[in-house]
């Protein structure tokens, strides 16, 4: 469903990825892992288009289309979706006005039955993450990605900033999201970056990636990536590839 090829980003004139590859099936979900400024969220943001951020070299294929030229817009169009680790609060936007245009059609019947599955139904007269908690933010998030319904979607640290009972609300709106309750139906993609790994207990990742200094340094099943991790730190992901 995706495929980066040889991909070289910019930000403000400083190259932060290098030749990064990555390839992700329909119906997989993988985990991005790394340290703070690793170049996790550049990844991100470049698939999604954002301007700040710069393809010098490489491309990004999504469903076999060459998208590395296309806006942000279009990509969303096209399918893909993004949760943001730290969402701006919109003023004068409410929160139902944006999931109703997430929906693609005035319907307040299913944007009530989307907020409440979230615990959100009393914040759609609130602008967009005005004075929303850091939990409320990552929900009001999840919802407008429900309400967007991509094929492929991706989460930046969706358990940054939230307690143990929102980062199991978040989880089970990603599984959702992923269709992950539906085995056979099962045709959408997702990459969670994840920094502490948390919410790996609540969403399943078919395969793990590990990106050091702007490039992804070795795969594997994510699960056993993080032990590693916890065990022996970065340092020897470092050690790893200097080997």
């Amino acid at each position: 469903m995706l495929e980066v090829k040889d991909l070289t980003v910019e930000v403000d004139r400083k190259t932060i990825l290098h030749n990064v590859n990555l390839a992700i099936d329909a119906g997989e979900t993988h985990a991005l892992l790394g340290p703070n400024g690793s170049g996790k969220t550049t990844l991100l943001m470049a698939i999604m288009g954002m301007p700040r951020y710069r393809i010098k070299k490489g491309q990004v294929l999504f469903q076999g289309k060459d998208i590395t030229k296309l806006s942000i817009d279009e990509r969303a169009r096209l399918g893909i979706g993004l949760a943001f680790q730290r969402p701006p609060a919109v003023r004068g936007v409410k929160t139902r006005q944006i999931v109703e245009l997430c929906l693609g059609e005035k319907n307040a019947k299913k944007v009530e039955e989307l907020a409440r599955k979230l615990n959100l139904a009393a914040m759609l007269e609130r602008d967009v993450n005005q004075g929303f908690s850091g939990g409320e933010i990552k929900r009001s998030e999840m919802l407008q990605l429900l309400a967007q319904n991509p094929s492929f979607a991706m989460f930046d640290e969706p358990e940054s900033g939230v307690d143990l009972d929102n980062i199991a609300v978040v989880g089970e709106a990603i599984n959702e999201i992923l269709q992950k309750e539906r085995i056979r139906e099962k045709k959408k993609a997702g990459l969670i970056v994840t920094h502490t790994g948390h919410i790996l207990d609540y969403v399943n990742a078919d395969r793990g990636h590990v990106l050091m200094e702007g490039t992804i340094v070795c795969e594997g099943n994510p699960r056993d990536l993080f032990a590693d991790i916890r065990a022996h730190g970065y340092e020897e992901c470092v050690k790893c590839r200097r080997c």
